[in-house]
């Protein structure tokens, strides 16, 4: 399947919070398969449907060996937290040190409406809080202490890539129930 074009930083959907799915589809299925590939092509340990300009609340993963995807989720994180370098599609070839949850159990369903529990440690609990993040139109840049948050976006902004053109919007076939992309 072909890939989509990946927002960058600065594109006004990344901080948009996403809209819950409420149809699960013949596009829905299309639009998890679009993320799976374009995450894997990328590659990436996690991709969000508004980093390819859909503002729904949908994510995939791929940590560790293991691929999923996640339709509307809400996380139970644990009080323990984990401390360590983080990085993101929409922010290509940086990475900062960003403090997350060791454990997160989300709840949501899978792109047919069967409702999915997923639990994870580590890389896919801190995979997870990301793209859960993402719906919610935070980024992880947002996440980090005062310091840090200044040297990413000097960063950011000598990135060869800060400044260019976002891609063309597409029209979601979610569209048509008010969302804005």
């Amino acid at each position: 399947m072909p890939t989509q074009p990946i927002r960058l930083f600065g594109d006004p959907v990344l901080r948009r919070p996403a809209i819950e799915v409420v149809d699960f589809d013949k596009e829905l299925r299309r639009l998890v398969e679009d993320l799976t590939d374009t995450m894997l092509a990328a590659p990436g340990a996690g991709l969000a449907a508004p980093q390819i300009g859909v503002g729904l609340r949908v994510f995939t993963w791929h940590v560790d060996g293991e691929l999923g995807h996640l339709v509307n989720p809400r996380l139970t994180l644990s009080s323990e937290t984990q401390h360590g370098p983080e990085g993101c599609l929409s922010i290509p070839e940086l990475s900062f040190d960003c403090t997350r949850a060791l454990d997160v159990v989300a709840h949501g369903f899978d792109m047919y409406g069967e409702p999915l529990v997923v639990q994870g440690s580590d890389l896919l609990a801190r995979a997870i809080q990301h793209e859960t993040d993402h719906l919610d139109g935070v980024l992880f840049i947002d996440r980090l202490d005062p310091d840090g948050r200044k040297a990413a976006m000097r960063a950011i902004r000598e990135a060869e890539w800060f400044g260019l053109e976002q891609p063309t919007v597409k029209v979601s076939p979610h569209a048509t129930r008010g969302l804005q992309l």
